[in-house]
């Protein structure tokens, strides 16, 4: 299956919403620690062009070069072509392939003090994303105002992950180096939810595609939990399989129950946190740390990761991620 070939440290990868061949790569110099970023868009081919001519299983359809690493990438829910990046430098950047690269970035944001670790569209309303940030907060932006509408300040270290709810435009939660998850909603003046879900730091977090109150956290305790957000004292579900740290978690926009997960371990793996036996496939293709994981709302079963090995990988689940 296709794989290409980053020339820094990969961090994220993101299936465009729009269109089933495409996606976005975030990517770091020398492990994110000091040095440029790139964020690259490319896409898969559809078939051989012509008799004789070798197919080009990856494209890239356009890179933008940033001075310090991109450390995640959202796809825009309302414009195909919109990109919001988060940037090492605290910055967030907004860009858009439909305009010539000397156009780009569209906008660059100036408001978080440190790392920004995440970013996420909101999937119903459309106008809006999150950025959490190694300054302990979350903001709110639209696309058209220069300045965050809102800061969400309770976590008490690094924010890792915010998410939005897939069914409520209102809703989100937040994972955090404080081991805590925080359910929030936009009206209220604080986090309406407070779960102690780990006892050590937690590196991501998302919301089950078909139960609004389903959640699941992952963490440098090498666990990934379910909750439900009702019932909170104790997990729905313990995922325990990962040798190292658990970096990402995301639940399957296709099957309630699968769970995709990818780890310091450099693994990828599958879950069905619904049954006893809930490993489901485990994928050792990658040879460094597995820090971004993305399953396609467009193609069911479409798999794509990447890691500090410099590659991205896209695969059929149940096929080898490394064969031609």
């Amino acid at each position: 299956m296709p794989v290409f070939k980053t020339p820094f440290n990969g961090y994220s990868v993101k299936f465009s919403p729009f269109y089933e061949s495409r996606l976005a790569v975030a990517t770091s110099q020398n492990f994110g620690i000091l040095g440029n970023g790139r964020l690259h868009v490319i896409d898969l081919s559809p078939a051989p062009l012509g008799p004789g001519v070798p197919r080009q299983p990856i494209t890239e359809l356009v890179s933008y070069d940033t001075a310090d690493g991109v450390y995640d990438v959202a796809w825009s829910e309302s414009h195909d072509s919109l990109l919001v990046a988060a940037i090492a430098d605290g910055s967030v950047k907004i860009y858009d392939t439909a305009l010539p690269p000397a156009s780009n970035p569209l906008r660059s944001l100036h408001e978080h003090t440190r790392e920004v670790s995440s970013a996420d569209y909101n999937p119903t309303r459309r106008d809006s994303f999150l950025t959490s940030s190694w300054d302990d907060t979350v903001k709110l932006w639209t696309v058209d105002r220069p300045a965050s509408v809102r800061t969400f300040k309770e976590h008490a270290y690094c924010v890792y992950s915010a998410v939005w709810n897939p069914r409520h435009a209102d809703v989100f939660a937040s994972a955090s180096g404080d081991c805590t998850l925080r359910v929030w909603d936009v009206r209220e003046p604080g986090s309406t939810m407070i779960i102690p879900a780990h006892e050590l730091e937690i590196l991501a977090c998302d919301w089950n595609k078909y139960d609004d109150c389903c959640i699941a956290t992952a963490s440098v305790d090498k666990s990934i939990k379910v909750w439900d957000v009702r019932s909170m004292r104790v997990p729905i579900s313990v995922l325990n399989g990962h040798g190292y740290a658990v970096r990402k978690v995301k639940f399957s926009p296709h099957r309630q129950s699968l769970i995709m997960s990818c780890s310091y371990d450099m693994s990828v793996c599958l879950w069905d946190y619904m049954v006893e036996d809930a490993l489901v496939a485990r994928y050792d293709h990658h040879t460094e740390f597995a820090v971004g994981v993305d399953m396609s709302v467009l193609v069911e079963g479409l798999l794509a990761s990447t890691g500090w090995d410099e590659l991205a990988y896209v695969w059929q689940h149940g096929t080898d991620p490394r064969a031609p």
